[in-house]
Parts: C-alpha cells; sequence; structure tokens
C-alpha cells in the first residue's frame, strides 16, 4: 500500500516536487491557499484538500515548501496548522527557505506534539525542480533523515544532512547569498561586455568555461541577453533571503559587506516593481533599461519559495 505525503503549496517549485512523488508511488493528498494551482496535480490523481488538517490526517509525511517565515508559521503553527493537526509519528520535511530561528521554534513544537522535523531546504529553481535535480541540505535529527530518503531520492539528485534542526536553513542563507552575489555579477560583467561591444556569444563561451564558471553563468546570461526576466526564482525572494542572511550574520557577528551592498540592489529592483520577475532582472539594476512589463510580485503566496 502506498504511504500517503500531504504537500502544503503547490507553486512554481511545489507542484512539480509534488509531481515527481507521484511518479515515485507515493499517494498524495495536497493543500494550497488557492486551490486552483493544485489542478494539475488532481488530474494525476493527487487528492485537493480544502484544509491542512484533512490534508495531514493519518499521512505518514508532510512535505512544505511555502514562501517565507510568515507563511510557515501560518502553515505550521496555526491552530489549524499541520503541528496541530498531524498524528504522533508524522515525519515533516520542510523545504521552504526560512530563518534558522523559526525552524527551531518549529522543530521544538513539532517534537512536543510527537512528530519528527526536517527543515530541507533546496538547491536549484523550477528547472531542477522538473528534472528531479534539485540538492536538498538538511537539519534535523539523523533517523528523521533516514527516513525521509525515499522522499527525497523522488524529487532530487542529492540529500546532505548538514547537522541538527536549523542547520539546512541556515546552509541554504549561505547558498542563496552566493547566488545572489553572482547575479548582480554576473549583470555588472554582462553589462560591461555589451557597452564595449564584445561579440555576446564568445562572452558566453569564454565566462563559462573560465574560473569563475557556473551553472549560473549558462542559464541567467542567456536571460540577461534576451531581456528574458520570466520567473525561475522571483527577485523578491532573492531579496527576502538576503535579508535573512544577513539578520543570520548578525546574530554570529560576521561582517558582510558585499553581501549587504547586494541586498540593497536586490531591494531597489523590488521597489522599483519588478520583483515577479526573474532574479537575473537585476540586470536592470546594472544598466538602467527600462523594465519588460512587469509581473506581479507573488514572494508573498505560499508555494512560492525557491
Amino acid at each position: 500500500m502506498a504511504e500517503t505525503v500531504a504537500f502544503i503549496g503547490t507553486g512554481a517549485m511545489g507542484a512539480p516536487m509534488a509531481s515527481n512523488l507521484i511518479d515515485a508511488g507515493f499517494a498524495l493528498r495536497v493543500w494550497n491557499r488557492s486551490a486552483e494551482r493544485a489542478r494539475s496535480l488532481a488530474e494525476r490523481g493527487a487528492s485537493v484538500c480544502a484544509t491542512i488538517a484533512e490534508a495531514v490526517t493519518d499521512a505518514r509525511f508532510v512535505v512544505s515548501i511555502v514562501a517565507d517565515d510568515d507563511a510557515t508559521r501560518a502553515v505550521m503553527l496555526g491552530p489549524n496548522g499541520v503541528v496541530a493537526q498531524a498524528g504522533p509519528g508524522t515525519l515533516i520535511i520542510d523545504s521552504s527557505t526560512n530563518t534558522p530561528a523559526l525552524v527551531r521554534e518549529v522543530a521544538d513544537a513539532a517534537r512536543a506534539c510527537r512528530l519528527a522535523h526536517l527543515d530541507a531546504p533546496v538547491s536549484g529553481s523550477v528547472v531542477q525542480s522538473r528534472q528531479r535535480e534539485l540538492v536538498f541540505m538538511v537539519g534535523g535529527e539523523a533517523p528523521a533523515f533516514a527516513a525521509a530518503q525515499p522522499l527525497f531520492e523522488a524529487m532530487g539528485r542529492m540529500s546532505v544532512h548538514v547537522g541538527a534542526s536549523g542547520a539546512g536553513a541556515t546552509m541554504k542563507l549561505i547558498n542563496n547569498m552566493l547566488s545572489g552575489t553572482m547575479n548582480a555579477a554576473i549583470a555588472e560583467a554582462i553589462s560591461v561586455a555589451t557597452a564595449a561591444g564584445l561579440d555576446t556569444g564568445a562572452v558566453q563561451t569564454i565566462l563559462a568555461q573560465g574560473a569563475a564558471g557556473c551553472r549560473l553563468m549558462q542559464t541567467k546570461i542567456p536571460k540577461m541577453l534576451a531581456r528574458d526576466f520570466s520567473p525561475q526564482f522571483q527577485l523578491a525572494l532573492m531579496d527576502k533571503d538576503l535579508s535573512y542572511f544577513l539578520s543570520l550574520a548578525q546574530y554570529v557577528d560576521r561582517p558582510v559587506p558585499i553581501a549587504s551592498l547586494v541586498r540593497s540592489q536586490m531591494q531597489a529592483g523590488r521597489r522599483a516593481g519588478y520583483g515577479g520577475l526573474d532574479v537575473s532582472a537585476i540586470w536592470l539594476q546594472a544598466t538602467g533599461e527600462k523594465p519588460p512589463e512587469a509581473a506581479p510580485d507573488e514572494s508573498a503566496r505560499p508555494g512560492e519559495a525557491g
């Protein structure tokens, strides 16, 4: 008999992750604040639930991926949330990008209700989510990490146990600080290259193969040059993650001047009205170009975290 997974948050990242669980043979119940966003999963056999309680009742696992601390607090710690409604022994896998402090608060509440809890944010965006190429960075107890392996294998290519509760969230903020910084640096580099009249094909080839070459070079340079800012990971979410990273750095008493500058750039981009665009739209800050018609900022919607 297939084990039941309750999936909370079926946005840009959550929907393909949930679909991969269906492919792996899990029985899926889904809840999203907007039920319409779960329609494609219903067509594949998932049960769309009207409440979180309906989704988590008798489920062996709960997977959640929502936008931020506020959304996680609502779905996890509210009176009708996961912790209050799930049965003893349920394993919660939270793939949202949250602050370590909020993660530990939820983990403590879960333990008090005899639930297991992992903070398991991911590296990768929509494309990697669809292709089961996500990397999970996981905090929590080792037995829970071992029990969650079938789900991690169904949704991604790697899972790494980083440490105790909150360690996965800490690692994710460090990872996204580097990602946001690279996006800003790539935008500046390509802005100068194009202004200097270099052949853009040659620029892409050399930078991708050079010392700084990475996946972002391969995915974000084409988007910048094509002015294609359709969201893979929203700029507003990167702004949020960098804000969380700065709070973490303050807590551990470490100076982070580069991250502070990049967060200011992301914040300015969000306030300029293109928070709903891909993070590569930081190009617009570097070049001063007018943005295309901006996508709505959906960063506050549950399920939109990356």
